[in-house]
């Protein structure tokens, strides 16, 4: 196949979110209500579809943060000390303390778009350790694409998905990322997207150590393959600052288990 084989699409819009699991429908969610107020234009796009799209694709059984700040249960700052502890003093307690403040209304969010979230005879949500709390989460990414997709849907032509296409390269001017190169995987399509602004969500890097599972296991949406590290490559590319990159999550093995972790 020639390069004059591949029909060329370039795209113009105000705000490039790249991906489509958790952290991108969230982005477009929130894009959805801000840039419908001043007449911009979001674009998503994922090398998936966004439906089953990401890490929590295969569904999950818990959320593992809910700070619980609103009931009196914990304070942001009692997360951020946990935090601290956990990673023995290596983090950036600031982007915690963003994150801690803004979950538990990300939480309230989901259920209101239909997870099923359990609840005890009083009608609190059922904990299993103090930050975690459980769900019936096979359907939870489905629900959270929904909500995406229903917030850029009220945007008319003003906000567009492409699906099943892999962004290989950020389009840079001088030192300024202004959009993102890459491929349909089911045509003969290159697609040249330029924005204002650009948001890279496209996952982690998993398998970066050798897991204990074998054969389909190593497969499983836990720690999917497709998470290849393509955030942190396109960032660096685009000569983004990095930190916490000394931070892995390497977690402990038991005899003959084979979970989530593997």
């Amino acid at each position: 196949m020639k390069p004059s084989d591949f029909e060329t699409v370039r795209v113009d819009t105000d705000l490039l979110i790249l991906g489509g699991g958790m952290t991108a429908c969230g982005a477009a969610f929130e894009a959805a209500y801000w840039a419908k107020k001043h007449g911009l234009k979001v674009t998503v796009v994922d090398k998936a579809a966004i439906d089953r799209s990401g890490a929590v694709a295969m569904g999950l059984s818990a959320i593992n943060q809910y700070v619980g700040y609103g009931k009196g249960q914990n304070t942001v700052e009692d997360y951020v000390k946990y935090v601290r502890q956990d990673l023995m003093g290596i983090s950036r307690e600031d982007l915690v303390y963003d994150i801690a403040r803004h979950v538990d209304s990300s939480v309230h969010l989901f259920e209101k778009w239909g997870l099923p979230i359990w609840k005890d005879e009083q009608g609190e949500y059922v904990h299993e350790g103090r930050w975690q709390h459980m769900i019936n989460g096979e359907s939870y990414k489905v629900i959270v694409a929904e909500a995406a997709k229903n917030a850029l849907a009220t945007m008319g032509d003003k906000a567009e998905i492409y699906e099943r296409v892999f962004i290989v390269e950020p389009l840079m001017d001088g030192n300024k990322c202004v959009g993102a190169v890459g491929f349909s995987v089911r045509e003969n399509k290159f697609y040249v997207f330029t924005a204002k602004a650009t948001v890279a969500c496209m996952g982690g890097a998993v398998h970066v150590f050798r897991p204990r599972s074998v054969g389909e296991g190593l497969g499983r949406a836990w720690y999917p393959p497709w998470n290849s590290g393509s955030s942190a490559y396109f960032t660096i590319r685009a000569g983004a600052e990095m930190t916490c990159q000394e931070v892995r999550f390497i977690p402990v093995r038991f005899k003959d288990g084979y979970g989530p972790v593997g």
